[in-house]
């Protein structure tokens, strides 16, 4: 018996844990996980494997295991060694268990989502139409279904869910259902390989593309030209009015010469571009200057507020003329202000530019913003810009501001004033 100043073997600290597990010990646990996974039969083997090895991590991560000697670059590290075979072992699990019927429904799934949302050609449905009937016919060996498209590719979608959910219903087990859940997933891969290797629009090239459309359909003998031949289709489509073949091929090209030449090609149908609108304002919106003149042509008052933007501040003097023209063109009264707001700017090229716009947009809120331009621009060009917007807005009191400037000692500005004045 101990004196109280003892402890007794029960009082004593514990010591740790992992002070006790050797690598040794570990690795011989790893051992019997190993012949246990090689002999294991059904899921509830594989999960007592699987028991087994989330022990030997634990007790891994706690054991004071030695450390590799640091000055020896071959030392061994003991640890290392143990945590890769404890992977491997993991990894030889997840393959030896399975296979699922929950396999099959995803990939059935996915496949449904494939059908509906692809893009695909003409060649490409009928390809994927295949692909899905002989996944009817291979699954139908494995489990009771009735799903059927009737030859038609829209009813390919809804196919394929009564059989995920006819394999649901099945309830099928891993260990009892094997070669029933494996020839499924045959199928199923099969299918997932058949509905990849359909045809979709964008494996087709651009030309591919458009011919599959029938846009060089337009295009015979006597009306091709020497120049690539999307241009004169284009061309043509326009003058029939068929603005969709247009801007199919503009946003597909990708060459910065055929959007040039559709931009220019847009620009001069004007009006009759309407259908162009949302195409142009949205490039509009990346400040291309193209699709900002198109706007102007098109003159729908849309596109105003987004081009108010544009012309304020000391932005690229380019894109403030072309959107003061635009603005000019489409006549929007809200433009009046924020066009003539830039009659302060500090570039005269600019500044005869907003003259021009209000000219065009012939409100008599102008009159006067302009009659000061008149009299008091440093620029001559400037002010002849503004003698020519009196004359547009054609007022009687425009015109006779105007015309204030006959004996004017610039050329430009006396013309334009003796114009108002009907000289």
């Amino acid at each position: 018996m101990s004196n109280g100043d003892d402890e007794t073997d029960e009082d004593a600290p514990a010591e740790d844990a992992g002070e006790d597990v050797s690598s040794e010990a570990l690795e011989s646990r790893l051992d019997e996980a190993s012949e246990a996974l090689d002999a294991a039969e059904t899921e509830a083997d594989l999960d007592e494997v699987e028991a087994t090895l989330d022990e030997v991590e634990s007790d891994l991560e706690a054991a004071d295991l030695p450390e590799p000697d640091e000055d020896d670059e071959d030392a061994e590290d003991p640890r290392e060694e143990l945590e890769s075979r404890l992977s491997d072992l993991r990894d030889d699990l997840e393959s030896q268990r399975g296979p699922y019927a929950e396999d099959v429904v995803d990939i059935v799934t996915e496949a449904q989502t494939t059908v509906t949302e692809s893009e695909w050609t003409e060649d490409g449905e009928q390809e994927a139409q295949d692909a899905v009937e002989d996944f009817l016919d291979a699954s139908a060996e494995y489990v009771d279904h009735d799903a059927d498209t009737g030859g038609d590719f829209v009813a390919a979608a809804d196919a394929l869910g009564t059989v995920a959910d006819a394999v649901e219903a099945a309830d099928l087990d891993p260990d009892e259902d094997t070669e029933t859940i494996e020839g499924l997933l045959e199928a199923a891969e099969a299918l997932e390989t058949g509905l990849e290797e359909a045809e979709v629009w964008d494996d087709l090239t651009v030309q591919e593309k458009l011919d599959s459309r029938g846009f060089y359909d337009v295009l015979n003998n006597e009306n091709r030209k020497d120049f690539p031949p999307e241009w004169n289709a284009a061309k043509l489509h326009a003058e029939e009015g068929d603005l969709e073949e247009v801007l199919y091929a503009y946003e597909n090209m990708g060459s910065e010469f055929f959007e040039e030449y559709m931009v220019d090609l847009l620009y001069h149908l004007g009006s009759d571009a309407e259908a162009a609108f949302d195409a142009m304002h949205q490039r509009a919106q990346k400040r291309e200057k193209g699709p900002i003149s198109v706007l102007g042509k098109i003159g729908d008052e849309r596109a105003a507020e987004t081009l108010h933007d544009y012309i304020d501040g000391d932005g690229d003097p380019a894109l403030q003329k072309v959107t003061l023209r635009a603005l000019g063109a489409i006549g929007s009264e809200e433009s009046v202000q924020p066009v003539a707001n830039r009659l302060d700017a500090d570039e005269a090229e600019i500044r005869s530019s907003a003259a021009r716009s209000l000219g065009l947009l012939g409100d008599t809120r102008a009159v006067e913003p302009l009659a000061d331009v008149l009299e008091a621009d440093d620029s001559d060009s400037v002010r002849a810009s503004a003698a020519w917007a009196l004359r547009q807005i054609g007022t009687e009191d425009a015109l006779d501001e105007a015309a204030r400037y006959a004996d004017d000692r610039a050329y430009l500005v006396q013309a334009e004033a003796e114009k108002a004045s009907g000289v």
